[in-house]
C-alpha cells in the first residue's frame, strides 16, 4: 500500500510543496527518458523539442502558456507508458544578443569596433555564461519535466558544426548564392532583419502629388508616393495596361523631376488604378514590389546606372552633387517637398496614413533596401514539404493552419540568409586575394588547403532562423548517427505560435525532409495568443505587460498552469487578468482542503479491522470493479461513472490538444460532483461504523483517479496528495503510474440518471428555501413531497430539513415542480410578507430596468449591424434570462400578497 505517515497541513503552501517536489524530481532522474527504461524498457519512444527561447529572454505569458502545454502532453505520454524526452534548449539570437552585450559597452564608453571582432565575441560568450539563459531557470519555477541533461544551445560546438553542414551542403549543390535583392534594412543595427523581426505599423503621413514632364515637353504624368525621397532612384514610371487614362501614353519618356534624368512610362499589372493618379514611380533599390517590376524589366541589378540606390545602411540619401547628399532620409523629403513646391511640380499633398515596417530589435522604420546578401534558393528545397502537407503527412491543429502554411510554401520567395553581424554563425565561405571563385570550408585551415593560399572569410554571420531550422535533429546529435537521433527522430509533435509558422515551422520541415528525408514531427498544435482582459497585446514596453514569476511568488506554480490552460483549446486568444489566477488558486485550495476531508476521515489505525476492510473494499475498486459494484450506494454508483466520464473526456482532449476541455472536465467533476455532492451526500454515512467504509473506499479511489488525471496539469499539488493516499502498490512517482482508463463496468447511465433527478429536487427545495430569504444553513422543520422516488435521506440531509413529509400542508406554503416532484415548504413563521413583498418589488424594478436596457439596444438596428454577433447572441440570451426572472419574482409577490390577504 502507498502510504505516508504524515497527514496535509492545514494550509496549502504552493511554495514549500512546489520546490520541495521539483528538487525531488530532478534528484530522481525522472525526466530522462533512461528512468523510464529502467521501469519499462520496452516502451515506445515520443520525443518534444522545444522552441528555443531566446538566450537574453525571460519569461513572459506566451512562454508559460506554451511550455505548460508541452509539459502536459509530456507527462500525458509517460502516464501512458511511453519513453518521453522533452529537450530543452535556448536560442543564440543574434541580433537581441549582441544588442544586450553592445549596450553594456556603450555604458563603458566603448564599442564592439574598440574591442574588435574576437574580444567582442568573448565578452559575449561571458555575458552568456553569467547571464544568459535565465528563462530556463524560470522553466523549473513552473515545473516542467524536460530533461536538463540534454540541454543545448545553438552555438554549442556540435550544433555550430551542423549549421555549418547545412550552409556547405546547400552552397555545393548551387542553393546558396550571393546577389543583389530587396532586404528588410535596420538603419539602426545597421543588419538586414528577417520579417519576424518588424511589425506593421499605420503612422499619420502625406501622400505627395508629383509632376513628371513629357521628356517632349508636351504635358506631364502625375504620381502619387508617400515616400518622395526615393524618386532620386527612380527608374521609370508605370501605370495598369488596362487603365484607358494612360493608355496612349505608354512608351513615352518622363523628366525624373530634379534629377534630370530621362525614364519611360511602362505598362505593368503592379498599380492599381484606385491608388492615387493611377501611374507610380518604380524604385527598385528601396522598394519590393518595384523591386519585381524592375525584374520584368530586365534591368541589371548589379549596374548602378540600370538601378541606382539613393539611400544608404544609414538611411542618409547618396546623390553626390546635390543638396540632399548626406541628408538623413526624412530631412531630404522636406527639402526635397520644397524644391518641387518651387520648380511647380508639387500638385498637391493629402494626409495620409502610412502603413511602416518597424524593427521590433531597434524600433527603427525599417529601409528597404538593394543590398547583397547571401540567399538560398527555396523553391527546389520547399517542394518535398508541399508535397507532405498535400499529403497530410503532418496534422496541424486547427486544421487551417496547415493550409496557410501550404500557402506560404507554393509562393516562397528566396530566403536573405545573412546578418551583419558579429554573434552568430559566421558564414563559412572564404575568399581569396586574387578574387577567384568562393571556398566553402568548416574552417580557415580546410578553406586554405582547397585553395593552396591565403583566405579571407565573409565576415557576416546566418540569420537565427537558419540555425533554428535545424532544431529537431541537430539537437538529437546530427549529422553525426546518434542513438538519439535513431531513436526520438521524427519527433512527436511541435507547439508554437502561430506567428512563426513561415519563419520556423516551414523550414524544419524544409530542412527535415531534405536532410533526413522524413518530417521532422507528426503534430504542430498552434496554440493561442496571451491578450490582456481588455485584449491589448501584452507588452512591458506599453505597460500591459505581465509577469509571470511574480504571480508563480503570489499564486503558485501550479495555479499559474491552469489559469491558462482552462483557456487553451483550439482558440487563438487568451484574455488573462489576475482574476483568472485567482479562480484557478481557489481551485488549488479546494483540491487541498477536499484531499484533507478525505485523509482526517480515514481509519486512525493501520492495524485496525476497519482499515483491513477499508484496504479489501479499495483493491476491490482496483482488481473486482464488478464484484464491489454490487456493495455500492447509488450516490457510490454515479460518483465513479462521472469519473470514467471526465477519465475519458480528459484523455480524448488532451489527444486532440485541448487543454480547455480537459481542465473543464477536471473542474467540474472535483468541485461540483466530487466536492458539493458526493463528499457532503457521504458525511452522514462517514459518521455511522456501519456504513463508513464503503465510503471512505469510493473516496480514496475517486480522489487518487482524480490526482492522476490531474497531474499533467498541476504536478506539484498531485504529487504531495497522492503520496499521502492509501492505494494499491504503483510506481515512486505519478508521472510513471498509468493513467487513468477506469473499467467500463463503472459507466452506468441509469445510476447517473436517478443520482442526477436527485439532485435537481434537491436545487429545487434549495431554491425554494432561497426564495424566501431562508439562509442555507438553517435547519427548517419539515418540507412535504407529492410524488414518487423520492430519496428523502439525501432531500433531509442536503436542503437542511428536520422532517419530510407526503402530501401537501395545511395554511400558507410555497411550491415547486421538478422531475414529476411537487415540493412544498410551509411558510407561517418564516416570512414576514410585509418585508418579502417590499423586497421582490425593488428586485424586480431592479431586473426591470436591466431588461428595459437591454432590449432598447437590441431594437437598435444601428447596435445589430455593427456589434459583434457573439454579443448580440450574448444580450439576447441575458434578456431572456431576466425575462424568466422578473415573471417567477413577480409570481412569487403576487403569490406572498394573497397570502397577506388571507
Amino acid at each position: 500500500m502507498r502510504m505516508t505517515d504524515s497527514n496535509l497541513s492545514t494550509r496549502y503552501d504552493p511554495k514549500q510543496v512546489e520546490e520541495k517536489w521539483y528538487a525531488v524530481w530532478e534528484s530522481a532522474g525522472l525526466f530522462r527518458p533512461e528512468y523510464c527504461q529502467k521501469i519499462n524498457p520496452n516502451a515506445e519512444p515520443f520525443c518534444i523539442t522545444i522552441p528555443p527561447p531566446n538566450v537574453t529572454g525571460s519569461l513572459h505569458m506566451g512562454h508559460a502558456l506554451c511550455y505548460s502545454i508541452q509539459d502536459v502532453i509530456g507527462r500525458w505520454m509517460r502516464m501512458k507508458g511511453k519513453e518521453v524526452l522533452i529537450l530543452p534548449g535556448t536560442d543564440h539570437a543574434g541580433i537581441a544578443t549582441q544588442k544586450v552585450v553592445e549596450a553594456q559597452l556603450k555604458a563603458e564608453g566603448l564599442s564592439r569596433h574598440d574591442l574588435g571582432r574576437e574580444a567582442f565575441l568573448e565578452r559575449v560568450w561571458k555575458w552568456k555564461e553569467e547571464s544568459g539563459g535565465m528563462i530556463l531557470k524560470q522553466f523549473k519555477r513552473l515545473g516542467f519535466a524536460f530533461d536538463w541533461s540534454r540541454e543545448r544551445f545553438t552555438m554549442d560546438d556540435a550544433y555550430y558544426r551542423a549549421v555549418l553542414h547545412v550552409f556547405i551542403s546547400w552552397f555545393e549543390r548551387g542553393l546558396i548564392y550571393r546577389g543583389k535583392r530587396i532586404v528588410n534594412w535596420d538603419p539602426g543595427l545597421l543588419t538586414s532583419v528577417s520579417d519576424i523581426e518588424v511589425y506593421d505599423e499605420i503612422r499619420k503621413g502625406k501622400l505627395y502629388y508629383v509632376r513628371y514632364p513629357f521628356a517632349d515637353g508636351e504635358g506631364y504624368i502625375v504620381v502619387a508616393t508617400t515616400r518622395p525621397e526615393t524618386m532620386l532612384a527612380d527608374v521609370a514610371v508605370a501605370v495598369h495596361p488596362e487603365d484607358e487614362r494612360y493608355r496612349k501614353f505608354i512608351g513615352r519618356k518622363l523628366i525624373l523631376p530634379l534629377v534630370k534624368r530621362i525614364i519611360p512610362l511602362i505598362a505593368d499589372e503592379y498599380p492599381d488604378p484606385k491608388f492615387g493618379t493611377g501611374a507610380v514611380k518604380i524604385t527598385p533599390a528601396h522598394d519590393p514590389n518595384d523591386f519585381e517590376v524592375g525584374q520584368r524589366m530586365g534591368l541589371d541589378f548589379s549596374n548602378p546606372n540600370e538601378v541606382p540606390v539613393c539611400i544608404d545602411e544609414h538611411a542618409k540619401i547618396i546623390a553626390p552633387g546635390t543638396p540632399y547628399h548626406g541628408l538623413d532620409r526624412y530631412e531630404a523629403r522636406e527639402k526635397i517637398v520644397e524644391d518641387l513646391i518651387a520648380e511647380g511640380l508639387l500638385e498637391k499633398v493629402e494626409d495620409y496614413d502610412v502603413p511602416l515596417k518597424i524593427s521590433d530589435r531597434s524600433g527603427q522604420v525599417i529601409e528597404p533596401l538593394l543590398s547583397e546578401q547571401w540567399f538560398c534558393r527555396m523553391k527546389e528545397l520547399a517542394q518535398p514539404a508541399i508535397e507532405a502537407l498535400r499529403d497530410e503527412q503532418i496534422r496541424f491543429i486547427p486544421e487551417r493552419f496547415a493550409d496557410v502554411t501550404l500557402r506560404w510554401l507554393e509562393n516562397i520567395k528566396d530566403w536573405c540568409v545573412s546578418r551583419q553581424l558579429w554573434w552568430g554563425h559566421r558564414i563559412p565561405i572564404y575568399y581569396t586575394e586574387d578574387g577567384h571563385q568562393p571556398i566553402a570550408a568548416f574552417s580557415e585551415e580546410e578553406a586554405e588547403k582547397k585553395a593552396g593560399c591565403k583566405v579571407t572569410q565573409d565576415p557576416d554571420v546566418l540569420d537565427t532562423w537558419f540555425s533554428s531550422a535545424i532544431w529537431p535533429f541537430a539537437t538529437l546529435g546530427w549529422p553525426e548517427d546518434t542513438k538519439d537521433l535513431r531513436r526520438y527522430y521524427p519527433t512527436n509533435v511541435l507547439v508554437t505560435a502561430r506567428d512563426i509558422l513561415y519563419l520556423w515551422v516551414a523550414r524544419m520541415i524544409i530542412d527535415g525532409l531534405d536532410f533526413m528525408k522524413k518530417i521532422p514531427f507528426y503534430d504542430v498544435y498552434v496554440h493561442a495568443t496571451v491578450l490582456t482582459e481588455t485584449g491589448k497585446r501584452m507588452s512591458k514596453s506599453l505597460g500591459t505587460g505581465i509577469d509571470p514569476i511574480e504571480f508563480i511568488d503570489r499564486y503558485g506554480a501550479d495555479a499559474m498552469r491552469f489559469s491558462l490552460l482552462v483557456q487553451a483549446g483550439h482558440n487563438q486568444e487568451i484574455r488573462f487578468g489576475e482574476k483568472r489566477i485567482e479562480e484557478a488558486r481557489n481551485f488549488c485550495n479546494k483540491i487541498w482542503n477536499a484531499s484533507r476531508f478525505v485523509i482526517m476521515n480515514l481509519p486512525s489505525s493501520k492495524d485496525s479491522e476497519e482499515y483491513r476492510e477499508f484496504q479489501q473494499r479499495l483493491e476491490a475498486l482496483y482488481n473486482n470493479p464488478e464484484e464491489i459494484k454490487l456493495f455500492l450506494e447509488l450516490e457510490d454508483v454515479w460518483i465513479l461513472s462521472r469519473l470514467r466520464s471526465c477519465a475519458l473526456t480528459v484523455d480524448d482532449s488532451l489527444k486532440n490538444y485541448d487543454m480547455a476541455d480537459a481542465c473543464k472536465a477536471l473542474y467540474s467533476f472535483f468541485w461540483s460532483e466530487f466536492c458539493d455532492w458526493y463528499i457532503e451526500i457521504v458525511k452522514s454515512r462517514l459518521q455511522n461504523p456501519d456504513t463508513r467504509v464503503l465510503a471512505q473506499s469510493v473516496l480514496v479511489y475517486a480522489l487518487s483517479e482524480f490526482c492522476k488525471l490531474m497531474h499533467p496539469f498541476m504536478p506539484h499539488i498531485t504529487e504531495e496528495i497522492y503520496r499521502i493516499l492509501p492505494g494499491i502498490a504503483e510506481p515512486e512517482f505519478l508521472d510513471y503510474t498509468l493513467f487513468p482508463s477506469l473499467p467500463s463496468v463503472f459507466t452506468d447511465t441509469e445510476a447517473e440518471a436517478l443520482m442526477e433527478r436527485q439532485i435537481e429536487i434537491v436545487r429545487a427545495a434549495r431554491n425554494l428555501r432561497h426564495e424566501i430569504g431562508i439562509p442555507p444553513g438553517k435547519i427548517l422543520p419539515e418540507i412535504y413531497i407529492e410524488g414518487d422516488g423520492v430519496n428523502e435521506n439525501l432531500l433531509r440531509s442536503q436542503a437542511n430539513f428536520e422532517t419530510i413529509r407526503i402530501g401537501k400542508p395545511k395554511g400558507n406554503f410555497v411550491s415547486v415542480n421538478t422531475n414529476g416532484v411537487d415540493l412544498h415548504l410551509p411558510v407561517e413563521g418564516l416570512v414576514d410578507f410585509d418585508r418579502e413583498i417590499v423586497r421582490l418589488e425593488k428586485e424586480s424594478q431592479k431586473i426591470q430596468a436591466e431588461l428595459e436596457r437591454l432590449m432598447s439596444r437590441l431594437n437598435d438596428r444601428r447596435f445589430l449591424e455593427r456589434a459583434n454577433p457573439e454579443i448580440v447572441e450574448r444580450d439576447r440570451e441575458t434578456a431572456d434570462t431576466l425575462s424568466q426572472q422578473l415573471q417567477k419574482i413577480l409570481e412569487r409577490k403576487k403569490q406572498f400578497e394573497e397570502m397577506k390577504e388571507k
